[in-house]
């Protein structure tokens, strides 16, 4: 039988392997949308679109660390890592399909299995997301890799981030790899600022003039 102890570590070693392994699945993918940049086939689309995807409302996704409470009901209250297949575990109530949700949705969600499942009579159950998938500046810009995201970060942002453009940079326009979309897209900047979504790639491309 295992202590409440070697459970936590566990459950921390875990988490650990998930984290890790959501970030080798993420630069392999933006690897992939890097391998086909050079063919600028990808379809287009405006800063205002683009930015549209991201104002109606976040929704959680594999990687991001949700702050789960219960009130009066302090075991069941937590930190909890939504698993690769957009699953969220915790105690009572096993693989949540949270994924696609907004934190208020997944509240509901989890205050409807605990009532059906007889474990809490009126369950009252907030949901708040603690850290959110990072975003990927690669490309031509000084320092390609993962950043962390914070709230309304926008497009010169994430560059900053990432140490700037180089001198090869196409400033004009960025390929956007984006969760809500089945393909990259290629968008074309403007005064408009562009607003960067947790788990975004954003690709530089070279430019050729």
């Amino acid at each position: 039988m295992s202590t409440p102890a070697e459970l936590r570590c566990t459950d921390f070693a875990g988490r650990r392997l998930l984290r890790a392994a959501l970030v080798s699945g993420a630069m392999a993918m933006t690897a992939l949308g890097l391998s086909g940049c050079a063919s600028n086939d990808y379809p287009t689309s405006s800063v205002a679109n683009a930015n549209t995807t991201v104002s109606s409302g976040y929704a959680v996704a594999a990687g991001d660390n949700l702050k789960v409470t219960v009130f009066d009901e302090p075991s069941l209250t937590g930190e909890f890592l939504i698993d690769s297949a957009g699953n969220l575990a915790m105690p009572l109530i096993e693989k949540v399909p949270v994924a696609g949700r907004n934190p208020n949705e997944v509240a509901g969600l989890i205050s409807s299995q605990l009532k059906a499942g007889g474990y809490v009579l009126d369950p009252k159950v907030s949901v708040e997301v603690l850290a959110y998938r990072p975003v990927y500046v690669l490309g031509e810009v000084a320092q390609p890799g993962e950043y962390p995201y914070s709230p309304d970060l926008t497009f010169f942002q994430a560059i900053a981030k990432a140490g700037g453009f180089t001198p090869r940079a196409n400033k004009t326009m960025v390929v956007l790899q984006r969760s809500a979309w089945s393909t990259p897209r290629t968008i074309k900047l403007t005064d408009e600022p562009l607003i960067i979504a947790p788990g975004d790639t954003v690709i530089i491309e070279e430019s050729f003039l």
